[in-house]
């Protein structure tokens, strides 16, 4: 069907228009809001979308595999059966610790290891880097050791006085040090994880005799897809997860992608749940900005719709040409912004570098189909109401400009701009929580906002008495009170680019503060375990002469929960797939007068040497079903131990602290076996650390001394990282935050005009006309500062609680110093986008009124 000539001249006509708008400058406000809106989402959707593709990559290399059945005792064989008739790869691992020596010729030294006993086609996913010699050069490979031969982590070879080349003996067997582990792609967390390992072929383990009926092993069948369809892999996956509940298989688990790195993902959720918040202010400071720019772009157009109507066009001609002109420019700058948000994401992944190994997956279309939508919503849905209303403005304007003013936009319009804009926001939150806080927050504050400015306003010109206050006070104060529905415009929008500037200052400082404070830089760097009792003065002796101060030392009893308030318990007999874990293993369980300071008491009461008194972590409490009074049993090296719940403690599990799941309140348990863990601050300097460490492993041959200090520097360097990416966006919404402030100030300017040029015609001096719109511009930006700053502080308690689960304390200053704030970015705005109204020329001003 071809287009009629009616039509072509429409689309014609909306196009010269749109150049004629654009060229005039009066589309500025609006494309560039809705540019830096759909820039900011998009930048955050690219990055998310690229991580969340390298991470279910790196998901797979950090499980060995695409999905891995986990268990104490060998899987049967209808496991690898299964996984061979639907055509997966399969490769078996043993890992358990052990104790790794050095030959009587070498000295004869001992350590704690994780062997990890590998076979053929190891690993399925990823490559081990390895070394000849530490600090060597590194070579990639996919395989298991040689028989006869091990490989071993850096760390154990100055530990045991060996090189390699050199014989290890691991129980029963001597193999020889071949290579050394660089990177191990599937080596997990777990305490056990930071042993240094020894891995060899699983022809040699039999050889050790290390594998008895008792042993403390984990054996993991991994399986991997040959090709790239993941169907063969959910099918087995559901058929070990059935057949482990059906047989009853105890010790059996599968792990999945779901589980594969969980720390990177927790670090990553967090950090794009802080860029969302960002993104997020920054497109509702847009639509903010949208509305008062085209509500500013149809009072503009008045005239020349009543001109059109007089040459004989009729509304709906109209109608259709702003429509099809605001179609165009959605669309124009949804596309400037789509192609600024993928550059921008580019920086995300350059500042975000080394949080997910190895290049990226390429983005795919949806964030670039997002953004188009969000733009082409915030415009039609926040601009076009207000620019349709230039339909129906009547002819008679012509000769009477008193006639078709802009109207209030429709309740049902507004609402259905708002409930789409709305809920593409709570889409791009990818949380419940940081969407309803973040959206809900924002439309509080600005019903708030418009309240108490109308308050403002009422009682303003009773607060300036006019007998004896200075004459710029009082027109200043009159102009305010003349124009109140103008005033609690600018006020409730200056208000609201001034809450998500202050919001996103208050996180900055005070959120990604408490986030540090979980890796002070006191934190402990070392972990020691199995000290023996009798060794416990000593050790303390020799962490005090060392200079090590504020320590952890806490008593470390092994028990396996059996009976709660007098009931056997069992793991079948729980609901939750983590309760029959906890059930069915042994607790780290410990005593103290003293409640651990990191630890908050969230229920009951502590009270020291109380008789059959336990403290318990508030989470296992909710998993096990447990609550003050109940009572447990523990069977801890065939002792029974029973106690009353009488407090519940909050443990922050991130924290580099010693923590236990449950306490006795109690300075002494005698009966009970027992060793004693520490948890300290190495002394300062690599080589004094390391030296330290081989003086405590000399003196105390039966500890293990675990380093994490490498861990909490990745830590560290993910949070510079995350703070780095959250700023750069940030730049994004304090531009956007800028653009609702230029629009606030701008949007009187021809009324602003039209009143100075009126008391200037009166006699009013230039001087005494600059004296009163600063002051209105100081007044109305400190009011907008104020009221901004105690909404911020309201929201950002919210996030603190409930999205981010942070301390929140900001200072009382903060609306003080947010009021100064207001009134300096105000006058700013004000000085850059009002000067023209006082160079205007007083004829010029008032024949344009009268035309």
């Amino acid at each position: 069907m071809q287009p009629t000539a009616g039509t072509a001249s429409l689309f014609s006509l909306a196009w010269r228009q749109m150049a004629r708008d654009f060229r005039a400058g009066e589309l500025r406000l609006l494309v560039a809001a809705v540019m830096l809106a759909v820039a900011a989402l998009t930048a955050v959707g690219f990055f998310a979308d690229r991580i969340n593709a390298g991470l279910t990559r790196d998901a797979r290399q950090m499980l060995g595999g695409d999905a891995i059945v986990a268990s104490d005792q060998p899987a049967p064989a209808a496991f690898a059966d299964k996984a061979a008739a639907l055509g997966l790869s399969t490769a078996l691992t043993t890992t358990f610790p052990s104790m790794g020596r050095a030959g009587d010729d070498k000295g004869g030294a001992t350590r704690l290891v994780t062997a990890k006993a590998v076979a053929e086609g190891y690993p399925l996913r990823g490559k081990l880097r390895l070394a000849s010699t530490p600090g060597g050069a590194e070579t990639e490979v996919a395989r298991a050791p040689d028989p006869g031969t091990v490989w071993v982590d850096a760390a154990l070879l100055p530990a045991l006085g060996l090189q390699v080349g050199d014989a290890l003996l691991l129980g029963d067997a001597s193999l020889r040090i071949a290579q050394v582990i660089v990177v191990e792609p599937d080596r997990g967390a777990g305490f056990l994880g930071f042993a240094p390992r020894v891995m060899l072929n699983q022809a040699d383990l039999p050889a050790t005799g290390l594998i008895q009926p008792a042993s403390r092993v984990t054996y993991r069948l991994a399986v991997a897809s040959r090709s790239n369809n993941d169907v063969p892999v959910r099918t087995f996956v559901q058929w070990a997860e059935a057949e482990i509940k059906a047989k009853d298989l105890r010790g059996l688990r599968v792990e999945s992608l779901a589980s594969g790195r969980p720390e990177m993902r927790q670090t990553l959720d967090r950090a794009e749940k802080f860029l969302n918040l960002v993104a997020l202010l920054a497109a509702l400071l847009a639509a903010v900005a949208v509305g008062i720019a085209a509500r500013d772009f149809a009072s503009r157009h008045l005239d020349d719709c009543a001109m059109l109507r007089v040459l004989g066009q009729p509304q709906r001609r109209i109608a259709m040409l702003y429509l099809i002109e605001f179609g165009c420019v959605g669309l124009v700058a949804s596309l400037a912004g789509v192609a600024l948000g993928f550059g921008v994401h580019y920086v995300f992944v350059w500042l975000l570098a080394g949080l997910v190994d190895g290049a990226l997956p390429a983005a795919s279309l949806w964030p670039a189909l997002f953004g188009l939508g969000v733009g082409m919503t915030l415009l039609l849905g926040f601009g076009l109401p207000p620019v349709l209303q230039l339909a129906r403005v009547p002819p008679l304007r012509v000769i009477r400009r008193d006639v078709g003013a802009l109207k209030p936009a429709s309740i049902a319009v507004l609402a259905a701009g708002t409930a789409g804009f709305v809920a593409l926001l709570m889409a791009v939150s990818s949380d419940l929580k940081l969407g309803l806080i973040a959206v809900g927050g924002f439309a509080a504050a600005v019903a708030m906002f418009a309240a108490l400015s109308w308050l403002a306003v009422a009682l303003l010109r009773r607060a300036v008495p006019e007998s004896n206050a200075p004459r710029w006070l009082v027109l200043a104060t009159r102009q305010i009170a003349a124009r109140p529905a103008f005033a609690v415009l600018q006020v409730s929008a200056l208000s609201v680019g001034l809450l998500a500037l202050v919001l996103l200052v208050l996180l900055r400082t005070d959120l990604i503060s408490s986030w540090r404070q979980a890796t002070p830089p006191d934190a402990p760097n070392r972990f020691v375990i199995n000290i023996q009792p009798e060794q416990g003065e000593a050790f303390q002796q020799r962490l005090k002469d060392s200079g090590v101060k504020g320590y952890d030392w806490y008593p470390m009893i092994r028990g396996r929960l059996v009976a709660i308030n007098g009931r056997g318990v069992r793991p079948e007999d729980m609901t939750e797939e983590r309760s029959k874990r906890l059930v069915d293993r042994e607790f780290n369980l410990s005593h103290d007068t003293r409640l651990p300071a990191h630890n908050e008491l969230v229920g009951g009461r502590w009270t020291p040497d109380e008789p059959n008194a336990l403290s318990v972590e508030e989470g296992l409490a909710k998993t096990l079903g447990v609550k003050l009074g109940d009572t447990l049993r523990f069977d801890i090296a065939g002792m029974p131990a029973e106690g009353r719940i009488t407090s519940l403690r909050k443990v922050d599990w991130g924290s580099m602290r010693v923590n236990f799941f449950v306490l006795f309140p109690a300075a002494a348990m005698a009966d009970l076996p027992a060793t004693y863990i520490a948890a300290f601050q190495a002394p300062p300097g690599r080589d004094k650390g390391a030296s330290f460490d081989n003086a405590l492993s000399h003196d105390f041959p039966n500890i293990t001394n675990v380093d994490v200090s490498a861990s909490i520097a990745q830590v560290q360097r993910v949070l510079d990282q995350v703070i780095r990416a959250v700023e750069f966006l940030f730049g994004f919404t304090l531009a956007a935050g800028l653009v609702v402030l230029f629009a606030a100030v701008t949007a009187t300017r021809e009324a602003r005009a039209r009143e100075f040029a009126v008391m200037r015609a009166m006699g009013a001096s230039a001087k005494l006309l600059g004296q009163v719109q600063r002051a209105e511009l100081l007044g109305v930006g400190a009011l907008a500062g104020v009221l901004a700053s105690v909404a911020a502080m309201a929201v950002g308690w919210a996030l603190a609680r409930w999205a981010f689960e942070f301390s929140w304390n900001p200072s009382p200053l903060v609306p003080l110093a947010g009021g100064v704030a207001g009134a300096l970015l105000a006058l700013g705005a004000g000085w850059w986008g009002l000067r023209e109204v006082l160079r205007r020329p007083v004829v010029e001003t008032l024949r344009r009124a009268a035309e």
